[in-house]
């Protein structure tokens, strides 16, 4: 369970003096999410999300996020809402972390992904693109192609007790993103971090985004590049051509990709898959006894890289 920061109910009555939200009736723990402390609270003016913002969080960002999701929030994006203190403050301080309430969304997360979803993604996405555009704040991906070859470093020999030969392979592969990482597509804010579980859907329909903590400033066409990487693959390693055309043709519906920006897809595609590789590495490898979330598996993104190895133009993506 996602809880590294426990909240008694004294506490939480006492935090929520500060806001005009009601009474609390109810709170729980939320076991989804793996870098924050995520509370579900009822009270008698609603339901909302109360998160505790843990270590691996730089509360230096934290503005950014916040003020993110009011301005997305107030351009008609469906996502969480920060709810002000009576003080007109957005962040707060809870046991000694930084804290902050927001809205709840309705909506559920799907486990089976369909090409329907990755239609109504695709168009979604441009569109919170589209109304970020004149978001004033800018934060640079720290988790970008800069920050690869150290992220290796840090891992070391211990890679290859992972895979055999995983060291070389990423450092090749880095070699080859930092030759030709693309230059000169159109920039913005970008989610980063677009996975199932962070699409809210009713039906067939997106009811929402959540979990901006990735949040940051970068090439809009890498955000959809993330989303081929989470939404396109099977169970058993393969790429589903039709999810990825429906995705990319819907985002281009909403907001024209320029023939550059699809011409770079297949190499930000592989730039994710080693993104989340190198980050799914560097935590399996460091993975504390009794930690209370499992790392998830850095081999499903070594298979998706090996796939975007392959493409050479955006036809391998049905497009």
């Amino acid at each position: 369970m996602a809880v590294y920061t426990s909240v008694s109910d004294e506490d939480l009555e006492s935090f929520l003096k500060a806001y005009d939200i009601g009474e609390p009736l109810s709170f729980a723990g939320i076991a989804e999410g793996v870098e924050n402390s995520n509370f579900m609270v009822r009270t008698t003016g609603g339901t909302y999300i109360l998160t505790l913002y843990e270590k691996r969080v730089d509360a230096d960002d934290l503005p950014f996020f916040l003020n993110l999701m009011d301005h997305l929030s107030a351009k008609g994006l469906s996502c969480p809402q920060p709810v002000r203190a009576r003080s007109g403050a957005v962040l707060s301080t809870l046991n000694g972390r930084p804290a902050a309430v927001v809205t709840f969304l309705d909506g559920v997360w799907h486990r089976k992904v369909t090409p329907a979803h990755c239609h109504a993604l695709g168009g979604e996405l441009a569109r919170m693109h589209a109304l970020g555009a004149d978001f004033a704040m800018v934060r640079e991906n720290n988790l970008s192609v800069a920050s690869w070859r150290p992220l290796l470093d840090s891992c070391g020999p211990q890679s290859d007790e992972v895979k055999s030969g995983l060291f070389a392979f990423l450092e090749a592969e880095i070699d080859f993103l930092e030759t030709n990482w693309p230059k000169g597509l159109p920039r913005g804010v970008v989610h980063a971090d677009l996975f199932p579980d962070n699409v809210f859907f009713l039906g067939d329909r997106v009811s929402g985004f959540i979990d901006f903590y990735f949040a940051c400033t970068d090439m809009l066409v890498y955000d959809l590049a993330i989303c081929l990487n989470a939404w396109c693959f099977e169970t058993d390693g393969s790429f589903n051509v039709t999810k990825a055309r429906q995705m990319i043709s819907s985002y281009d519906a909403v907001r024209r990709l320029s023939k550059e920006e699809l011409d770079a897809l297949p190499v930000l595609a592989r730039g994710s898959a080693t993104r989340f590789l190198l980050t799914r590495l560097y935590d399996w490898i460091n993975h504390p006894e009794g930690a209370f979330v499992k790392p998830k598996d850095p081999m499903e993104y070594h298979r998706k890289l090996s796939f975007h190895q392959s493409v050479s133009s955006v036809a391998g993506y049905g497009i």
